[in-house]
């Protein structure tokens, strides 16, 4: 008998084993998401309280959902992964009614059978103690059935509320823990974020500086019909002396002082710590770009004139796959030709890319971290004369903005720098005739913060060591500009995912070849799908 509990014991070792060895083991630790909080802790004034709800469950058609996505937020602070769930981090120690201390809480939703046998297991509460280290783990209906008086703080920050969450039949789904929020912190009907944001912005502002308040309380009215209509706001635009508009600040500190609701410090919080990276993120953002980068690689060994945009993206995409990411960090762009002109394009149905440049905008999502690398190639696998005449401003723009990425320089310093490069570089091919021309070929801002989210959260003040942004310059000249038909049809895009440290820019996504002469020397090179053919259908 002895010998067979051995065996047995011995088997289910083994099983375990082969289970761990067949799970990631690089996600990060309980340890980095408990120092997160920590951090957000110590970012709270005295006496509040910060709430954080998990991302919603998006239904794509019928009874088919969207493949869950963890919001970034709650991700960065928790580790939890599945839907309906909400954490709350207290500024200050708090005790129950067991006299037990604690100063942060999460609800998730429970363990059910029948649930997951339909759509895969849960942690439950054990589990988000054990695998996540949370000491005051709870049930979803925990936080419905508890006693939490929001008033007695004298703020309590969250983000605000997009109501594209659904009331499922489930219990303590994420639309019952928002209304159960919402009744405890007596959240008014009326609520608007972004008019609270305005009021916030008012009264931290010295009157000073009031005529920088009046230019972004113009912009946000402009695009804003309920803003409007507020009455304060219009005021402190129309006052015209300083007596006026302190008598309006009067009024709108009362105003904020009616609640304790704040729905704008939490996403300045947030913005500062996702910033700058932590070790641990940069690691799993190289792998993110490195993954991306060979990406590109291989599409660029593979390319030929009757490949679909949609194939290419395919390619990418199973590198992705084949690398162990779980996501693509935002929709591919594969845009052959004319179609590249469109920035967002994302239908990829072009069904043979020809002779045209093909733009491809693509990043892996590993880990929750995710790259954005862009490269043009010619589909030809060579460039033709006005092709790499755009195509080398472009790069000589990247590199002038990509030298600019440097700790304590402007956010606007790259797109400043790049911008020059461009307005010089077409005046000079006769495309425009003034630098101000150049923003109708180059639209768009060169960088952005990269990290949990494509366009990660940060400041966009001066740059910070162990901050990783784009760099991603471009010219469009869709088919009807304003210049020689020679040049229609031409995008050129070239993104680079780079880390600011105090030695100056590292370009993470250096392993895809960027210049003409490189790109081309690539495209020679066999691929492994040389030899890959489809049977043909009828």
């Amino acid at each position: 008998m002895l010998k067979r509990i051995v065996s047995l014991i011995s088997a289910l070792i083994s099983v375990i084993s082969l289970v761990a060895q067949n799970s990631p083991g690089d996600y990060l630790t309980a340890d980095f998401h408990k120092a997160r909080r920590a951090a957000v802790r110590k970012l709270l004034p005295v006496n509040s309280v910060a709430v954080f709800f998990s991302n919603a469950v998006r239904n794509r058609a019928n009874d088919v959902d969207y493949v869950y996505h963890q919001d970034p937020n709650f991700y960065y602070l928790s580790g939890y992964q599945e839907p309906n769930a909400v954490l709350l981090i207290f500024s200050e120690n708090q005790i129950n009614e067991n006299g037990k201390r604690y100063n942060e809480l999460i609800y998730v939703q429970e363990k059910n059978e029948r649930a997951e046998q339909w759509n895969g297991k849960r942690l439950g509460v054990e589990g988000v103690k054990k695998k996540l280290g949370f000491e005051m783990a709870f049930n979803g209906i925990d936080f419905i059935k508890s006693k939490i008086d929001f008033k007695s703080f004298d703020l309590v920050t969250f983000f605000d509320f997009k109501e594209d969450y659904r009331d499922s039949s489930a219990n303590a789904d994420l639309f019952d823990l928002i209304q159960s929020f919402k009744s405890k912190a007596n959240y008014p009907s009326n609520y608007n974020a972004k008019k609270q944001q305005l009021y916030a912005m008012i009264r931290s502002t010295p009157i000073l500086n009031s005529a920088n308040v009046v230019k972004i309380l113009d912009r946000h009215l402009y695009t804003d019909e309920e803003l409007k209509k507020d009455d304060l706001l219009n005021s402190y635009i129309n006052a015209n002396n300083d007596r006026l508009r302190s008598e309006v600040k009067d009024k709108v500190d009362l105003k904020l002082k009616a609640n304790n609701l704040n729905s704008s410090l939490i996403s300045e919080i947030m913005s500062t710590l996702r910033e700058t990276k932590t070790e641990e993120e940069i690691v799993l953002l190289k792998k993110a770009i490195e993954i991306s980068a060979v990406g590109q690689v291989e599409v660029m060994k593979a390319m030929h004139p009757n490949m679909s945009e949609s194939e290419i993206q395919g390619i990418h995409e199973y590198v992705y796959k084949k690398y162990g990411a779980q996501h693509e960090g935002y929709p591919s762009i594969v845009g052959g030709g004319n179609n590249g002109c469109i920035l967002h394009y994302i239908e990829n149905n072009k069904q043979h890319v020809g002779n045209d440049l093909v733009l491809m905008d693509l990043g892996a999502e590993y880990h929750g971290y995710t790259a954005d690398v862009t490269r043009t190639i010619p589909a030809s696998g060579k460039f033709t004369k006005e092709q790499k005449q755009i195509y080398d401003i472009v790069y000589e723009a990247q590199e002038a903005g990509i030298n600019a990425s440097v700790v304590g320089a402007s956010f606007q310093a790259t797109g400043k720098a790049a911008s020059k490069v461009v307005a010089e570089g077409l005046i000079n091919l006769g495309i425009i005739t003034d630098a101000s021309q150049a923003r109708t070929y180059f639209p768009h801002g060169t960088s952005h913060y990269l990290g949990l989210d494509v366009h990660d959260k940060g400041t966009y003040q001066s740059f910070k060591e162990n901050t990783v942004i784009t760099v991603e310059p471009g010219i469009y000249i869709p088919e009807g500009s304003n210049c020689d038909k020679k040049w229609w049809g031409i995008a050129v895009r070239i993104e680079d995912d780079i880390l600011i440290t105090k030695d100056g820019p590292l370009n993470l996504s250096a392993g895809a070849p960027r210049t003409t002469d490189a790109i081309e020397a690539m495209m020679k090179q066999p691929s492994p799908l040389d030899d890959f053919v489809l049977p043909k259908l009828d």
